[in-house]
């Protein structure tokens, strides 16, 4: 079971919520290349706010995906599409049901 997880908010600007959703999906490629990322969900909690959930084995893995593609793909358009900076949450998992 992956023991390490990050859960990511955004918040898109006023217009730009088609945008954000079309860069998360558009993000599925480059997180398909991270190895030590196990599972990688993004998903819509609201009309502006955007939600990705990943997990990891190790921290290592965990740091590697913070710095990764897509990490610098976030910071890169942050500006042009957030309203606010990400809001990073880092977990630990305690229990997982997966398939």
């Amino acid at each position: 079971m992956s023991r390490y997880a990050l859960f990511v908010e955004l918040k898109a600007k006023s217009g730009r919520e088609d945008d954000v959703a079309a860069f998360l999906a558009g993000a599925r490629p480059l997180v398909e290349q991270e190895a030590a990322t196990m599972t990688w969900f993004a998903g819509r909690l609201g009309a502006q706010t955007f939600m990705i959930f990943d997990s990891f084995d190790d921290e290592a893995g965990r740091d590697a995906h913070l710095t990764g593609a897509v990490a610098k793909a976030l910071i890169a358009n942050a500006e042009t599409l957030l309203a606010e900076p990400p809001k990073i949450h880092k977990i630990d998992l305690l229990a997982a049901k997966l398939p």
